[in-house]
């Protein structure tokens, strides 16, 4: 088992930044590729990005490539998104998920693993 925590949501005006947190706790954190799921409001969940179990490759949807950048920490047992340039259609509500493979994956039904979730709500 691995439990996932989201922080770091919140409002902010459009252009602005955050940066996400989803730490872990459970098995060995660097067992899992981590990938970054969004819903945005009255839509279907999908995929913001993910990256590999060394931190050394990621990959993002088309729609944040640019403005988005994901990375871990694995003596922390942490992964992050950083959010850049963001816009009201980014509102959503983020979710980490864990993935046992190397690369993780742009399919939600892949990961094993998830967090709650955190609000994310960009003004215009």
């Amino acid at each position: 088992q691995v439990q996932l925590v989201e922080s770091g949501g919140g409002l902010v005006q459009a252009g602005g930044s955050l940066r996400l947190s989803c730490g872990a706790s459970g098995r060995t954190f660097s067992y899992y590729a981590m990938g970054w799921f969004r819903q945005p409001p009255g839509k279907e969940r999908e995929f913001v990005g993910a990256i590999n179990r060394s931190g050394g490759s990621a990959y993002y949807a088309e729609f944040v490539k640019g403005r988005f950048t994901i990375s871990r920490d694995n003596a922390k047992n942490t992964v992050y998104l950083q959010m850049n340039s963001l816009k009201p259609d980014d509102t959503a509500v983020y979710y980490c998920a864990a993935d046992l493979s190397d690369r993780g994956s742009i399919s939600s039904g892949r990961y094993d693993f998830w967090g709650q979730g955190t609000q994310v709500t960009v003004s215009s």
